[in-house]
């Protein structure tokens, strides 16, 4: 395999300490980068001509050991706590120092891309890394540039990744030996000691969510977003396990992206070139889309083939239940291209309600949605972690808390802001339980879901009845095509109404509490959008 002859590569790599004499592999295309992961050992091919890698003993992102340089850029602006996590700039430019120095000898695989498909507010990133899988994963996840984008190259910011240089902590400042740290300063990211493909995609993202909504007040957002064939734009928030990719995916639409974006004044765009899924439990009935998408150039990260076979076991979690694929956006039929729609008419909350109380589908007020999008609501079911016997409620700021570096509700606000602007529609879906809580109730079957879904989407349910919940305010449909009416209102479908009640008061009481940190921030219009715990006769 040649080195590259891109002379303002390799000196922009030198003045970095990267010398020329290393094997520096440029913007390698797939096809070559399986070729080297397979020389390496670091994969194997499936059935389907994907590539199938382990990513080692991290099989997710670790957020306790993801940092923050603070420094005079950083200090007044970021939301330091136990989600954004100082580091200090000397520490940073040692460990900087001692990661040049561990890619001596090795060969480098070097990619340059962007991110955000909206020209005008694209990031240029290079990424540095040693496994060729890796770099692979970038061309998959970031936008592959024209030859005419890559002769006048300079990055906006830079990524290494080593996953064998392992931290000292007791000297280096970091928590463990593994570590992700982001310096806005030098517009540089590290990663360490880690081989979770994850890291590099969630720094860039934290990056965007940092950068945007102060330069050009865009409101970055971890959500997926599709456009209709008439050219409505939708989008769709929710955490790990709700849903978000399966709905988004509708082949009756286009898909503009399954994870992040941004909205403008006047466009909703993709941060990224691919996706980057779940394939627990993956089907072909289920997921058709995503299910077809795993072929040559595809990556499956953590998944374990059928005995003598090179097919692979959706099921098996003997790795992780964090199971992923990642393949460039192009894999999927309907992606538009470039990912860009226009403003969105509908937004649509998912939550998986294991306590059964939420409304299968109900529309928010401004205020009510900057709540909700502030709260980030779902619920762990029990078995799906050690100790977990009951519905245990999460809360994760803006469905993204982990990579957001501002205060929850300056992004709130811009929510806020966009939706009055715009005139957006925003609903509450629950993809979770009806009839009484996990192991009580039955999950809310997913055809019904997506005609609500598809009946927000087309208008249908602009001119029906709505109730509120007496607990959370909501506004629920008392009809809707294709759904059973008795479903619509949650309290309907348990028999015991007092213990409804009562659950609805626990889940509000825990809304409650997990607000209290946000609310010294919050305006008055979010404070009022939270649910009010009811006395019931």
């Amino acid at each position: 395999m040649k080195t590259t002859n891109n002379p303002k590569v390799l000196q922009e790599l030198e003045s970095m300490g990267i010398r020329e004499s290393k094997p520096v592999l440029w913007n390698l295309p797939p096809a070559a980068l399986v070729e080297e992961t397979l020389k390496s050992g670091e994969g194997v091919l499936t059935d389907t001509g994907a590539l199938m890698c382990d990513t080692g003993k991290f099989t997710g992102r670790a957020p306790k050991d993801r940092f923050i340089v603070k420094d005079e850029l950083t200090k007044d602006k970021v939301w330091w706590g136990n989600i954004n996590i100082p580091f200090e700039p000397a520490k940073f430019d040692q460990l900087y120092d001692k990661m040049i120095k561990s890619l001596e000898g090795k060969k480098v695989y070097v990619r340059d891309a962007a991110a955000g498909a909206d020209p005008k507010y694209r990031l240029k990133i290079r990424v540095i890394d040693t496994q060729a899988w890796h770099n692979m994963f970038c061309y998959n996840m970031f936008l592959r540039l024209e030859k005419e984008e890559l002769d006048n190259f300079s990055p906006d910011f830079t990524i290494i990744a080593n996953p064998d240089f392992k931290a000292v902590p007791e000297v280096d400042g970091t928590r463990d030996q593994n570590f992700a740290i982001i310096n806005f300063s030098r517009k540089i990211i590290l990663v360490g000691g880690t081989g979770y493909t994850g890291e590099t995609k969630k720094g860039v993202f934290s990056v965007l969510n940092f950068l945007l909504p102060e330069r050009e007040n865009v409101l970055s957002m971890h959500c997926s977003a599709n456009m209709g064939k008439d050219g409505d734009t939708a989008i769709f928030f929710g955490l790990s396990g709700t849903g978000k990719t399966t709905l988004s995916a509708d082949p009756n639409r286009y898909l503009i992206g399954d994870d992040e974006h941004g909205w403008t004044e006047d466009s909703v765009f993709n941060f990224e070139g691919g996706c980057y899924a779940k394939v627990i439990n993956l089907s072909q009935e289920n997921e058709p889309e995503i299910w077809n998408a795993i072929r040559f150039g595809a990556i499956l990260e953590n998944t374990r083939f059928y005995p003598e076979s090179r097919t692979v076991d959706y099921t098996n979690k003997e790795v992780t239940e964090n199971t992923r694929v990642s393949y460039p956006i192009y894999h999927i039929a309907n992606a538009r291209h470039p990912s860009v729609g226009g403003v969105p008419e509908n937004i649509f909350f998912l939550t998986a309600d294991a306590y059964g109380v939420l409304p299968p589908i109900s529309k928010l007020t401004v205020g009510q949605a900057m709540y909700h999008f502030i709260s980030g609501y779902t619920a762990k079911v029990a078995g799906t972690e050690t100790g977990i016997t009951e519905p245990v409620a999460t809360f994760s700021a803006c469905f993204g808390s982990p990579f957001m570096p501002l205060h929850p509700t300056r992004y709130a606000e811009l929510l806020g802001k966009k939706m009055e602007q715009q005139q957006v529609n925003v609903w509450l879906i629950n993809t979770g339980w009806s009839g009484g809580p996990y192991g009580i109730g039955s999950r809310i079957r997913l055809k019904y879901t997506r005609a609500m879904i598809t009946a927000a989407l087309e208008g249908q349910l602009n001119e029906v009845e709505y109730e509120a919940h007496p607990v959370f305010g909501v506004l629920m449909p008392t009809q809707c095509p294709e759904v059973p009416a008795e479903i619509l209102n949650p309290r309907n479908t348990w028999l015991d109404k007092n213990a409804y009640d009562d659950k609805a008061n626990h889940l509000a009481a825990q809304f409650a509490k997990n607000f209290e940190k946000f609310a010294e921030n919050a305006n008055e219009e979010i404070r009022e959008g939270g649910p009010v715990v009811q006395t019931f006769s």
